[in-house]
């Protein structure tokens, strides 16, 4: 491949954006320059984002077109120190090639180091140790490879070597790395940027990136950090602060070295990168109001933002302390996470053995991340997940597919048929043979709903006035009536069988001793062979919940 144009460069900013999000928040862990406020890798994830989505809209066969997509789209995007940086570096490539239609090996690499040249001229004091030290070394490599080759590709794979070696390089350069024992993040970043730059030009595809060769040292992904080297109040600016101005003409003039001058008095970190039309200013400091005042004198602002880093680094260090709490905790063979929506549900389940109830149901279905903590607070190496809601089935089976643990989903609709697949657990047999007798026993189980009609409808021959009862057998509506005892004596009528032993009723929020002292004694009538639980649940929407075995 000895020339590249603009579809090749938008597939290589598209596979470098995917690998970068793929890793961000292993990024995020490495992040200890110039604040440990753990959002490197999510900062460049959404810059590199940002310029992929331009170009996806914008995709043309001429690259300097392409480029001015893809320089944009970062403009606008750019979050953080690195995500800025990488910004000002694809910015100087788009700026080499802006008036191409396609370029060679030697201006591939000239480009690249083009961008390293404005890179370093858009930060006041760069500090080596850091994204710019690899990008800068990495772009020499190849410039110098691209003086014995005409292959495009052999110059992307000395620029992506000599990156990898670069970042190996960067403790040595910045002491807080070596103390703490990472990697830059933003260099770390950048890495990741050139793998899938690599792929593209290969022809591979995102999936197949585990296997392209990374060797960069071991410590580079590694969790568990020791981020208490700093306290929050060691922060001396506070804020992470980034804005745009849209340059107004009839408003201030604009002069950019003036410009940097005084935005230098609030604060370090700064970076400014202009245009005809548009200032972009990423400043950490203590007076956020006071920075976004001075811009207003130029135009309008827009993208604002400011972060409190820290609180963010307060976050890290707590996310710290939990992990080492769970990781000090003795591992168990296998463990059960359930989902209630009520809590006196919630403390039958921890009786009967469930070691995590995430909160959650009907009106406020927990997330995939909400399961998530849940899987890494049990500490199990295998681990049962009872949604008991179908709307809560998907969440918990992308939980198990992101979880490292082998996590199996009990298909559990409702919460009689979780507590029955609770009942069948043996901490005796394989998790195989627990999960296929969990999975069976829900098929035993029939569950009764009551709940009110929110408006008139028809549904399944079954006649529905707003604020009428509603029987719910199973998922389907079959009676409805304004007297709640009329439902629940139908209700049973039509559920209850000779096969039927156990009736448990759970008591939500809604029910009352009448209706309850009610339906005990017409279950006592007419059903005298069968055996009554009541179980204090305390669930919303849904008076009485009842399950049958």
């Amino acid at each position: 491949m000895e020339k590249i144009n603009g579809l090749v460069l938008a597939k290589m900013i598209d596979l470098g954006a995917r690998n970068l999000a793929k890793n961000a928040e292993k990024i995020n862990s490495l992040n200890v320059f110039p604040v440990p406020d753990g959002d490197t890798g999510t900062n460049m994830n959404l810059s590199m984002s940002s310029g992929a989505k331009e170009t996806a809209a914008n995709t043309v066969e001429n690259i300097g077109e392409l480029g001015k997509s893809f320089s944009k789209g970062l403009l606008m995007g750019a979050r953080g120190n690195s995500g800025v940086i990488l910004s000002q570096l694809f910015r100087g490539m788009s700026q080499y090639i802006v008036d191409k239609k396609e370029i060679d090996s030697k201006e591939f690499a000239a480009a690249i180091q083009n961008g390293v040249n404005i890179a370093y001229k858009a930060i006041i004091k760069p500090v080596e140790g850091t994204i710019l030290t690899v990008a800068r070394e990495a772009a020499e490599a190849g410039v110098k490879k691209a003086e014995s080759t005409t292959s495009v590709i052999e110059v992307m794979e000395a620029i992506y070597a000599e990156a990898q070696e670069s970042l190996k390089r960067t403790p040595d350069l910045l002491p807080i790395l070596k103390e703490v024992g990472v990697v830059d993040s933003g260099g770390q970043g950048l890495v990741c940027v050139y793998q899938g730059f690599v792929a593209a030009l290969k022809g591979e595809e995102i999936d197949g990136l585990d296997a392209v060769e990374t060797n960069i040292v071991d410590m580079q992904f590694e969790d568990d950090h020791d981020m208490d080297f700093m306290s929050p109040e060691d922060i001396v600016y506070g804020f992470c602060t980034e804005f745009t101005v849209r340059l107004d003409k009839d408003k201030k003039e604009f002069d950019e070295d003036q410009f940097r001058k005084d935005m230098s008095e609030f604060g370090d970190s700064l970076l400014v990168i202009s245009d005809s039309e548009y200032v972009k200013i990423h400043v950490h400091t203590e007076t956020p109001g006071e920075v976004f005042n001075y811009g207003q004198q130029y135009g309008e602002l827009i993208k604002i933002k400011s972060d409190n880093m820290r609180e963010q680094h307060r976050e890290v260090l707590r996310k710290q302390e939990s992990k080492q709490a769970t990781t000090s905790k003795e591992v168990k063979e296998q463990a059960m996470i359930s989902i209630s929506m009520g809590s006196g549900l919630s403390k039958v389940l921890t009786s009967m053995g469930v070691d995590y109830v995430v909160e959650g149901g009907q009106t406020m279905n927990p997330s995939t991340e909400d399961i998530m903590k849940a899987i890494k607070e049990v500490n199990a190496k295998n681990i049962y997940i009872f949604p008991n809601n179908k709307n809560i089935q998907l969440a918990a089976k992308q939980a198990a597919e992101l979880a490292e643990e082998n996590v199996y989903v009990v298909e559990s609709k409702t919460a009689p048929q979780g507590l029955a697949a609770v009942m069948v657990f043996n901490p005796n047999v394989s998790p195989e043979e627990n999960f296929a007798s969990m999975q069976e026993v829900l098929g035993t189980v029939s569950t009764l709903e009551v709940t009110h009609a929110v408006r008139d409808t028809h549904i399944e021959g079954v006649e529905i006035k707003k604020d009428e009862f509603m029987g719910i057998r199973d998922g389907k509506i079959v009676v409805s009536n304004l007297s709640l005892n009329t439902v629940l004596e139908e209700l049973l009528e039509k559920s209850i069988d000779e096969d039927k032993e156990i009736v448990t009723i759970y008591l939500g929020e809604e029910s009352t001793d009448e209706y309850t002292d009610f339906l005990e004694k017409l279950i006592e009538d007419k059903y005298p062979d069968v055996e009554v639980e009541l179980v204090e649940s305390g669930q919303p929407v849904y008076p009485y919940i009842i399950g049958l075995e």
